[in-house]
């Protein structure tokens, strides 16, 4: 499969295998929360990345996991910083979102993250392709 072609969604992988391990309560939750990943990034592609459910698109974009009592969402440092205060209300780490079971999981944020990772990606692909240009203009000069 190449690197931008997106798994047959009707597939097992091995996202499914991660959420069929999970107790049934937590299933519905986490099978929500991949559905709204997968809107905001439907060329992501879906893979297990450090023992997490992750979605990849140039690079790793967020990443989501079951604990007993919270679920995980790993957007990275620079996500959380630039949402601060829209998580004041959970528990966070560095890069890590808490969010109880008990409570219902916050998909208008998530969608805004997971957009907001998105152009991180996109505008580091084209810082990339920029420096590669300026290098290979200053090779010919």
């Amino acid at each position: 499969m190449k690197e931008n072609e997106q798994e047959d969604p009707m597939m097992p992988n091995e996202i499914d295998a991660y959420i069929a391990a999970c107790p049934a309560e937590v299933q519905e939750k986490l099978k929500a929360l991949r559905e709204v990943i997968r809107e905001e990034a439907p060329l992501a592609k879906e893979k297990i990345s450090y023992g997490l459910p992750t979605f990849h698109q140039e690079q790793n974009l967020i990443h989501f996991a079951a604990f007993e009592g919270h679920i995980g969402v790993y957007p990275g440092s620079e996500a959380m910083e630039v949402f601060a205060e829209e998580l004041k209300g959970y528990s966070t780490s560095k890069g890590t979102i808490r969010i109880p079971l008990t409570e219902p999981l916050p998909f208008p944020l998530i969608r805004r993250i997971v957009q907001y990772r998105l152009k991180a990606v996109e505008a580091l692909k084209e810082e990339r392709k920029r420096k590669k240009a300026e290098k290979a203009a200053q090779k010919k000069s």
